[in-house]
């Protein structure tokens, strides 16, 4: 959510940071509709302060037995009392008008940020790893998979197309790569570990910005709850309608729960295998911090998403998103995406962003700094740490043999019991 404030005072500012996005020209509009509702509250305030000092008049009048004076004064006070109503009535509506036109205007990008239209021109940052070499032609992890437990034809009788059953050695991996993740954010980056509700009101959705835009990529309940999208939508509302003091800042919070997305928006992309699901389990983090940190917040959580690849022993590179390809509430995104050599390509694992005060606003979210009378709006923060689901498929790839079994990356094999590989059954 926009500061009208800021708009109000930066018009031409504001229309260019969103013609960075793509967007015409709304600075105008919507001042127009600030100062009208502005002008209709000063003139509800004068009709109540005069409404008031008239009434008091009636009586002095009454008193000194002037009628006339009395009647008058009546008058205009029954015109006041009919067109207050009205007034205020128009301004909640104007009021509305504002902030409907405010919701649907995704964040503004930094300035760092790279024009673009799309992924094509998002910005390679850094690489890590070096890409494996087979002695045999690698295969794609749906050819690799169901061997070991990933059955995808009863995934589809179960749920229909996009859904999955992972079962046995799969299921284990899978396990596995849930717990690594969620134990070295805990454990060794101070993540506290939340397990969030996972269906949530209206406003939840709408604090975190997912509504109203992107409803139709997401599961909403007979009784009108929506199943979350991703752990982000219930963690960074743990500090909705909040005022903390500044030296509870940071908070950093992680959750490993299954997410759900309808993917309206992806028809024909991914059909196969297990890279784009209706449901998946995801390591979320969230951070809550002031303005002053919020940019080396960005850089320690992706380096927090960045350790756990590495971790792995999965190559990866670092791409800064373009404004054409950042999500409506980030001002900066880098996506992690981790190499396929079954695809011969890096695909997304992780996306990490700053949305600024953009969700504060929207939660009414603030801190009270050290010192200070005045609050302020927080920061927030997330990112993947990791898609567990992708991360499987990337394990499944990069570590594949010959025979179609698996080895396991020492990280995990603490969590399998020591178990070096995984074999088909």
């Amino acid at each position: 959510m926009h500061d009208i404030r800021f708009i109000r005072e930066n018009p031409a500012a504001f229309d260019t940071a969103l013609a960075r996005r793509g967007l015409a020209p709304v600075a105008d509009t919507l001042v127009a509709l600030d100062e009208r509702r502005r002008a209709l509250i000063t003139e509800a305030q004068a009709g109540q302060a005069r409404r008031n000092e008239a009434s008091k008049a009636i009586g002095a009048a009454k008193a000194s037995k002037d009628e006339a004076t009395a009647a008058t004064l009546m008058a205009e006070v029954a015109g006041l009392k009919e067109r207050l109503p009205a007034i205020e009535a128009e301004e909640k509506a104007l009021g509305e008008d504002l902030n409907g036109k405010l919701a649907i205007l995704p964040n503004l990008p930094l300035a760092d940020v790279p024009q673009g239209a799309d992924e094509e021109d998002n910005v390679l940052i850094a690489e890590r790893g070096t890409p494996g070499t087979f002695a045999f032609a690698p295969k794609e992890h749906d050819s690799i998979g169901p061997a070991l437990g990933l059955d995808f034809e009863t995934g589809v009788v179960l749920a229909g197309a996009r859904f999955t059953l992972v079962r046995g050695a799969a299921a284990r991996l899978h396990r596995a790569l849930g717990q690594f993740m969620l134990d070295n954010l805990c454990n060794d980056h101070g993540y506290e570990q939340v397990v969030p509700p996972l269906l949530v009101r209206d406003e939840i959705v709408f604090g975190t910005g997912q509504l109203p835009k992107a409803a139709e990529d997401m599961f909403r309940t007979t009784d009108g709850r929506w199943l979350i999208p991703t752990a982000e939508v219930s963690l960074t509302n743990i500090v909705r309608e909040k005022i903390l003091s500044e030296d509870e800042l940071p908070l950093r919070f992680a959750a490993l729960t299954a997410c759900f997305r309808s993917e309206a928006g992806a028809a024909g992309r991914d059909t196969r295998g297990f890279i784009r699901q209706h449901q998946f389990e995801k390591v979320e983090m969230v951070s809550i911090v002031t303005p002053e940190t919020s940019e080396a917040e960005h850089e320690r959580m992706t380096a927090c998403a960045e350790g756990i690849l590495t971790a792995l022993g999965l190559p990866f590179r670092r791409m800064k998103l373009c404004t054409g390809d950042m999500g409506f509430t980030a001002a900066r995104t880098y996506d992690l995406e981790v190499w396929l050599p079954g695809q011969d390509r890096y695909r997304e694992i992780s996306s990490c962003s700053t949305c600024t005060d953009f969700q504060a606003r929207r939660m009414n979210a603030r801190y009270r700094p050290e010192g200070e009378k005045n609050t302020r709006f927080v920061h927030t923060l997330n990112g993947s740490g990791l898609a567990v689901g992708r991360t499987l498929v990337a394990v499944l790839e990069n570590y594949q043999q010959e025979d179609g079994s698996v080895a396991i990356p020492d990280a995990l094999q603490p969590y399998l019991r020591g178990l070096n590989r995984l074999g088909p059954a």
